[in-house]
């Protein structure tokens, strides 16, 4: 065969609400799901924070962002941006 396949891992991806900006290069998202009770069947709300690289500071406060598992870059950032979905809406 003369044609190379490239192969990908399939890394997850992850969609939230940045939460804070303040750091320099890393984002605070916040992730919503929804489950289940075991016992009382009624659905609860959880969310999870979640820090993430953004390399060049395009993200801000509100903005909702598609982040990409990658190695460990510091104690609590395994996450990199990988594009700004929607941009906060100006009031």
């Amino acid at each position: 065969m003369t044609s190379e396949t490239i192969q990908t891992k399939h890394r997850q991806e992850i969609r939230g609400v940045v939460v804070s900006d303040k750091m320099n290069k890393t984002r605070v998202i916040e992730t919503k799901r929804s489950t289940r009770h075991s016992l009382y069947q009624k659905n609860v709300s959880r969310s999870s924070k979640i820090f993430v690289h953004d390399e060049k500071n395009e993200s801000r406060v509100g903005d909702v962002i598609t982040a990409v598992a990658t190695r460990p870059l510091s104690r609590h950032k395994q996450f990199t941006l990988l594009k700004v979905v929607e941009k906060r809406v100006e009031q």
